[in-house]
């Protein structure tokens, strides 16, 4: 026997038995008993909710389209996610091209928003997911890539029978969430092939993916510089862990869910139009130093409050402030001046956009649209 034949026939044992371990974990599912440790922890996780839920494995799945009213909402709020998708999803087609693999981008329920691919419309499997409007959220079609990640937040990967209803056995699936620019969960992205071979490699490419989008999706929201974070002797040139960006006061008006994590900051909170934090809550030094450091070439290592160094490359963006002087505001236009007084309460008032109206005496859509954001429901 050839080496090569040996592999394939090492491969194919391997599948098989990974096969039979999945089908004997859902007749254990299904009799009440202990699952074992062969499935995957998100697996097991999304199978016991799917029971709780009282669903059954035979149950036909009927993905449904959501109403046009709830779908005029979900395109409304998921625009700057598909804004900030289309580009990295339209890469992934190179990467994917000869797997017969597909994009589909969600939205925080599970809402398909988006597309992309070789998706084969005459296959009644491919045409029945690959729909804008479809919800395919774990609480419709049980166990997928799409709903575990979302719960789960975290890359997934499942294969055929790993997926809890019998209809969906035909799908093999990658997915990871998706934060906007303020760190908040957005969506999510699945990579699905039909009746395909085992990728376990694509997870690791949709959580790259995944990561693309949400550093795009914090370089989108205003900001006068943007710092790449990562930390010292673990940063690989041209590939930080995580992104913020600031506006001429120093205010933080975006940031990637890494680096939430990392500089120990919470994503923003629900009704906030920027994050609230200041680089001065976070940089243990002068932040308008960082100004000086917009724009020069090789990264510096600063100090946190927290007593940790990152190490940091600065760029900056137009408009940037390089100094903390003051500007000569009778000059100023008198719209600038109104913009930068909304701006401050917001920021004083910790991201709080009620308690921004309540002080100035107008309504919180006239902050959103001297801000020239979007209402809460915006998701990116």
């Amino acid at each position: 026997m050839s080496g090569l034949s040996a592999v394939s026939l090492t491969r194919t044992t391997q599948l098989d038995l990974r096969e039979r371990a999945i089908a004997a974990a859902r007749r254990r599912l299904l009799d009440g008993t202990e699952l074992p440790t062969t499935l995957a922890p998100w697996v097991d996780a999304s199978w016991r909710r799917c029971v709780a839920r009282g669903m059954s494995p035979g149950t036909p799945v009927s993905f449904d389209l959501v109403t046009a009213t709830r779908m005029r909402a979900v395109r409304e709020r998921a625009q700057r996610l598909t804004a900030a998708a289309e580009p990295v999803i339209a890469g992934l087609r190179r990467t994917m091209q000869s797997t017969g693999y597909f994009a589909i981008l969600t939205d925080r329920d599970g809402v398909v928003v988006a597309v992309d691919g070789p998706i084969d419309r005459t296959d009644r499997h491919a045409d029945l997911i690959a729909r804008v409007g479809v919800d395919l959220s774990e609480e419709c079609v049980g166990t997928t890539a799409i709903g575990t990640a979302l719960a789960e937040c975290r890359p997934v990967w499942l294969h055929r029978g790993e997926h809890f209803f019998d209809d969906t056995a035909v799908y093999s699936c990658a997915g990871a969430p998706i934060h906007d620019g303020l760190g908040r969960l957005a969506g999510m992205l699945d990579l699905t092939g039909i009746m395909a071979a085992e990728r376990p490699a694509l997870r690791h490419l949709v959580a790259s993916a995944a990561r693309a989008i949400e550093t795009r999706a914090v370089l989108a929201q205003p900001h006068a510089i943007a710092l790449a974070i990562d930390w010292p002797d673990l940063a690989m040139d041209g590939h930080p862990r995580g992104w913020l960006v600031a506006d001429g006061e120093g205010c933080i008006t975006g940031l990637s869910r890494e680096a939430c994590d990392m500089l120990g900051l919470p994503p923003a909170p629900g009704d906030a139009v920027i994050h609230g934090a200041h680089l001065a809550d976070v940089f243990a030094m002068k932040w308008q130093r960082l100004f000086d450091l917009a724009g020069r070439r090789g990264a510096t290592e600063l100090p946190l409050w927290s007593g940790l160094m990152v190490r940091a490359e600065v760029y900056p963006h137009g408009g940037a402030r390089k100094t903390s002087l003051p500007e000569d505001v009778s000059c100023r236009p008198l719209k600038a001046l109104e913009v930068d007084l909304i701006r401050r309460t917001v920021r004083e008032l910790r991201g709080n956009v009620k308690a921004a109206a309540e002080r100035l005496g107008i309504s919180r859509a006239t902050i959103y649209r001297k801000l020239g954001t979007r209402p809460p429901e915006d998701a990116l």
